[in-house]
């Protein structure tokens, strides 16, 4: 039997001309450049006790998938993958076996690291103390190598009609929460892990960079989980605006703007070398990166106070400069994926999964409108290039919906 999937393979010719002029040529990344192809796929077949086959319903479009297919991503990836693979790691699905205590039918949200569980090992020490997002075996086991579901070629994605997935990844989804929120929880999810990380103390500075669908859910958990005092948003196009106002910014700024915007909320001294970008003296106490560029990373470096903390949750880019890191003494810290989280203070202090927060964060906020556009799978040119030029034309997340001919 096959099943229908858009399958990433191996081009190193397309891989490096799509690196050196995917920025000025998006359109060729859905067309000529893409090392990808629409494919009737022999199934994928549960790998070992715990595993079971999923049958996506709606399967999102992330920022690391568009890096990928774009050339951008790093070299320091290709041993964490297997090609070729299926991407698709945003997922919410039907289960089409029983599954241990889940049985056949059961809708579920997909956590999509494939972590020692899942390769059948006994738990690294990450994955015992619940930082799955951390296991360090993630090559290993009898499944082939793929930090994720959507990077291993033995899994399959959820750019298909069909994957599986070990019990370890699948969080049953609430009846009353619809696809479109349900499709949003692994983003979402990390977003809260991010939110975490970041140790917003009461009443602090931060900033966010980039309103995205990353941007505007971290904006969500840092409102939802923190005290954070003044929350600025730099958001470059006008529905992200919007939606960064909808979820409760302090502020919201346009990239060219923001360095000024935080002068003027912190009382910082602006300085402007002979060359390159201004930067300040004092800032925000934390700038969250939520895109991973260039340009993004170098302003959360130049526009946090000297002892800030700077998060990089969106998957980063070369080529910042990271003297500001030195000289101003910062905190940089990586936001990865979710896990177990400690939340509260004192005698209320407890570990929650993040999946089980942003159920709860999914099932208050109306965040359905997120998902802005789906697709069927035969149309995946149209939908990266949707995905790609999102921001401009007003989307924050494009999808995928197996079900669609």
């Amino acid at each position: 039997m096959t099943t229908q999937a858009v399958e990433l393979f191996r081009s190193v010719p397309r891989y490096l001309t799509a690196r050196a002029v995917g920025d000025r040529l998006p359109g060729l990344l859905s067309g000529p450049l893409a090392p990808m192809r629409f494919v009737n796929r022999k199934d994928v077949v549960p790998l070992g006790p715990g595993w079971g086959r999923i049958r996506p319903l709606l399967s999102g479009i992330c920022g690391s998938d568009l890096s990928t297919i774009g050339g951008k991503s790093s070299f320091y990836f290709s041993p964490l993958v297997s090609l070729p693979f299926v991407p698709g790691h945003e997922v919410v699905g039907e289960l089409l076996d029983d599954v241990d205590d889940l049985p056949q039918g059961t809708r579920i949200a997909l956590e999509p690291v494939l972590s020692c569980l899942a390769r059948g090992l006994d738990p690294c020490p990450n994955c015992a103390a619940g930082l799955t997002g951390r296991c360090d075996r993630v090559t290993t086991g009898h499944v082939s190598a793929g930090l994720q579901t959507g990077y291993c070629a033995d899994t399959g994605g959820g750019w298909s009609k069909m994957f599986v997935a070990h019990r370890s990844q699948l969080h049953p989804v609430p009846d009353e929460l619809s696809e479109r929120r349900a499709v949003l929880l692994e983003p979402l999810s990390c977003a809260v892990h991010t939110a975490l990380r970041a140790r917003i103390q009461p009443n602090a500075n931060v900033v966010v960079i980039g309103a995205g669908t990353v941007g505007i859910l971290t904006l969500l958990a840092l409102k939802e989980l923190t005290k954070a005092g003044h929350i600025a948003v730099v958001a470059k196009h006008a529905k992200q605006r919007e939606w960064a106002g909808a979820f409760g910014a302090s502020e919201i700024v346009d990239p060219k703007e923001a360095t000024n915007a935080v002068r003027r909320a912190t009382g910082a001294m602006k300085l402007k070398p002979e060359r390159g970008a201004p930067f300040l003296l004092g800032g925000a106490d934390v700038a969250i990166d939520c895109v991973g560029s260039r340009s993004s990373l170098n302003l959360a470096l130049r526009i946090t106070r000297a002892g800030g903390r700077v998060v990089v949750s969106g998957i980063p880019t070369e080529g910042a400069d990271l003297t500001p890191l030195w000289f101003r003494e910062l905190e940089l810290v990586g936001a990865y994926t979710g896990g177990y989280e400690t939340v509260g203070t004192g005698t209320s202090k407890a570990k929650r999964h993040s999946f089980e927060i942003a159920t709860q964060l999914a099932q208050e906020n109306p965040i359905d409108q997120i998902v802005g556009a789906t697709y069927p799978l035969r149309r995946w040119r149209e939908a990266i290039d949707h995905a790609l030029g999102a921001g401009k034309l007003g989307t924050l997340k494009v999808a995928f919906d197996p079900r669609l001919d």
